[in-house]
C-alpha cells in the first residue's frame, strides 16, 4: 500500500538520483524486474526492463545536474499506484533556448518503497 509520504520520498530520491548521475542511486529506486516506459505506448524492447537496464538508459545521455530544475507533487495514490505531477525546466543558455516539460508519472511502488512499474506522460511546452 502506497501513501502520499512514500510517494513524496520516492520522488525526492528520483530527483537526487537524476542529479547525481549515479547508477547505484538509480538502481536503488527500482526493483530488479521493474519496467520503465518513457511513453505510455511503449512495450517490449521499447521500455527498459530491470534496475540495471533503467540505470544504463538514464546514463546513456546524462543531463548536467545544474542544467535543469524539477518540481514534483504527489497527486493521488490507490493501492500500490502513485500519480505525480512534475515540471522540468531547462533554463535558456547561450547554446539553447528554454525548454519546459509538464509530466504525469504513474509509479507502482513495492512495500519497500521501490518502483516496479513506471510510466511517464510528458508534454513539452510550446516555445
Amino acid at each position: 500500500m502506497t501513501d502520499h509520504a512514500t510517494l513524496r520520498e520516492w520522488l525526492d530520491r528520483y530527483e537526487a538520483a537524476w542529479r547525481a548521475n549515479d547508477p547505484a542511486q538509480i538502481r536503488a529506486l527500482f526493483t530488479d524486474d521493474a519496467v520503465y516506459r518513457w511513453h505510455p505506448w511503449e512495450t517490449g524492447p521499447d521500455a527498459a526492463h530491470g534496475a540495471e537496464a533503467i540505470a544504463t538508459a538514464w546514463l546513456a545521455e546524462p543531463d548536467d545536474p545544474d542544467s535543469w530544475q524539477m518540481r514534483s507533487e504527489p497527486l493521488a495514490v490507490d493501492g500500490d499506484l502513485g500519480v505525480a505531477r512534475c515540471e522540468i525546466v531547462y533554463p535558456a543558455t547561450a547554446e539553447a533556448p528554454r525548454r519546459a516539460y509538464r509530466n504525469l508519472f504513474l509509479i507502482r511502488l513495492t512495500a519497500d518503497g521501490r518502483c516496479r512499474d513506471f510510466t511517464e506522460h510528458y508534454m513539452r511546452e510550446p516555445a
